[in-house]
């Protein structure tokens, strides 16, 4: 089983764009026992993606309760490094 934050990445190799939602519901299977499987973990992992140039936010929106959802895809330079260090 890959590190939870090396998961996330690899998880933007096989999707055109997530939020951290879509993230937890694509991990749960494997990652539901640890205790960095939060909201708040993905969401830091993701940001933490971005400012690495890895991931980029393609969209905003709101839900019908009026949450936040940040939607992140992979750059062209952060799919060539996730693939390089982290495998396909």
């Amino acid at each position: 089983m890959l590190p939870f934050n090396f998961a996330i990445l690899k998880l933007f190799l096989s999707v055109e764009e997530a939020d951290a939602d879509q993230v937890m519901t694509q991990l749960t299977d494997e990652y539901h026992k640890s205790r960095q499987f939060k909201k708040s973990s993905v969401i830091e992992a993701l940001m933490t993606a971005e400012a690495n140039g890895l991931l980029e936010e393609t969209r905003f929106d709101l839900d019908a309760e009026e949450q936040l959802h940040v939607y992140y895809r992979a750059t062209a330079e952060g799919r060539t490094m996730i693939e390089t260090y982290i495998g396909k």
